[in-house]
């Protein structure tokens, strides 16, 4: 039985969503003069958009940072990309983050392949209309999370399926669903995570003398002169 993945290309005027068989564009409108509270209602007015198209589901895969990417957006991709994130964890969907790279390996064959490349490979592949790259790079992130479950959209050159092995997958998977490893050995979900134990800091005892000033060390004197 097939399972209910949705890629996402991350975008704030235009983020890709796909699902078997669709693709669409959502994004939103902004001025380099808008307000910080202003960018903040934007950001999460988007992100909330996103997830209802997303949400449920059983695996979102999303497209990681561009690290190299640089501009004025940046700072504010990166905080939709954290807010959606954020919100599908909030949901217990679990996440797969694919590099740029891996993507457009899996889609091309080639990881250092251009936007136009990933539409024209993708859309005859899976017989789907792409209208813009932002659809075309959701449909490829869709597309790995299917066949990383073992239920690939369609075939896709040994080449290409190396990427797979380049993705940052999800640890746990609801139950009773079972990670799969990219050479099919079934992982069970497990109950907990276990975590190694914290070794604790050894602190040297602390002890507290007062200061002694000047004035202090006049009026000891005084008396110890009285006392003689």
């Amino acid at each position: 039985m097939n399972r209910i993945v949705r890629g996402l290309d991350l975008s704030l005027t235009g983020a890709g969503i796909a699902g078997a068989g669709w693709a669409q564009t959502l994004g939103s409108k902004g001025k380099r003069t808008d307000t910080y509270a202003m960018r903040r209602t934007r950001l999460h007015r988007l992100a909330d958009r996103i997830v209802e198209a997303v949400a449920p589901c059983d695996l979102a895969v999303v497209e990681g940072p561009s690290y190299g990417s640089k501009g004025a957006g940046t700072w504010d991709r990166a905080g939709l990309w954290w807010l959606v994130v954020d919100r599908l964890a909030a949901l217990d969907i679990p996440v797969a983050v694919v590099t740029p790279s891996a993507r457009a390996k899996y889609a091309t064959g080639d990881g250092r392949a251009g936007k136009r490349a990933v539409v024209e490979a993708v859309g005859p592949r899976y017989g789907v209309a792409l209208r813009d790259d932002n659809q075309a790079d959701a449909y490829a992130l869709l597309a790995m999370g299917h066949d990383w479950l073992d239920e690939p959209l369609a075939p896709v050159p040994a080449k290409n399926r190396q990427a797979l092995a380049r993705v940052e997958w999800p640890l746990l998977l609801p139950p009773p669903a079972v990670q799969l490893g990219i050479e099919g050995d079934d992982r069970p979900y497990p109950e907990t995570v276990s975590t190694a134990p914290r070794k604790a800091r050894r602190r040297k005892p602390r002890t507290e003398q007062a200061a002694v000033g000047p004035g202090q060390v006049d009026a000891l004197a005084l008396v110890e002169g009285a006392a003689a």
